[in-house]
């Protein structure tokens, strides 16, 4: 291969990454009608039990804003219920409903969570020239101040 043509392959390889992202997050709506962080939020309360959103928050990498508007709409759905703490009546807890741990029931596998279990059969020298080279295509596209949460969705932003 012509070191003209490597550009043209690695912006394919770009672009097939976008695509999967965006067919899988196409997918999920299909499938549970869903958007990946509301299943993520869904997840980690029932993980974590009844959690603030706060801890919502921590746990999925979003920010505290982001995991409000989802759990609006997912009590919207009946998903979700806030809940007062019974040991300080301040603290609200998002808690999931029986309609909600049904929903969980019907969710494909997130793509990440697919990458992160191959990413983690490779060797760490490989674990370390992919997270460089990532990191140089990040910069080369002007995208290294993005914040980005480790998520592979192409519709969430935090902010």
């Amino acid at each position: 291969m012509s070191e003209s043509c490597y550009w043209n392959d690695v912006l394919v390889a770009l672009r097939q990454i976008i695509r999967a992202t965006d067919l899988h997050s196409k997918r999920m709506i299909k499938v549970c009608g869903l958007t990946i962080p509301q299943v993520m939020v869904l997840r980690a309360i029932e993980t974590l039990g009844d959690v603030t959103v706060k801890r919502i928050s921590q746990d999925v990498s979003l920010s505290q804003a982001t995991v409000t508007t989802i759990l609006n709409r997912l009590e919207d759905r009946q998903y979700v219920e806030r809940v007062r703490s019974t040991k300080d009546k301040r603290i609200v807890n998002a808690r999931l409903t029986t309609e909600g741990r049904g929903v969980l029931k019907t969710t494909p596998p997130l793509l990440h969570e697919k990458f992160i279990e191959r990413f983690e059969s490779l060797e760490d020298w490989e674990k370390t020239q992919l997270l460089s080279a990532l990191q140089r295509v990040a910069i080369m596209m002007d995208a290294e101040s993005i914040d980005a949460a480790p998520v592979l969705d192409v519709g969430i932003l935090t902010s």
